[in-house]
């Protein structure tokens, strides 16, 4: 489905440097490369988002703490608007 998508964009070019052993090999083989580099980079960038929620979620979890035991958070909230100008 992403490949869909890419084809009614605006394509731009873009280099990679690789080794000459590689690109031999790439050259044998019969795939769109430029279809796996954009594929690849649209998993990483996925990937990337991914994690930061991850560790947003985790770092979440971790600051979390029960309240103290008959706290009231009404009173709290009351006491604070009462010192409001």
């Amino acid at each position: 489905m992403a490949e869909e998508t890419h084809r009614s964009e605006k394509m731009t070019r873009t280099s990679v440097t690789i080794p000459s052993s590689l690109k031999k090999k790439m050259d044998n083989a019969d795939v769109n490369w430029s279809a796996v580099v954009r594929e690849a980079i649209s998993r990483r960038l996925e990937y990337g988002n991914e994690r930061n929620i991850s560790e947003a979620v985790l770092l979440n979890e971790r600051l979390r703490r029960k309240a103290p035991e008959g706290w009231d958070s009404a009173k709290v909230i009351r006491f604070w608007r009462s010192k409001r100008p």
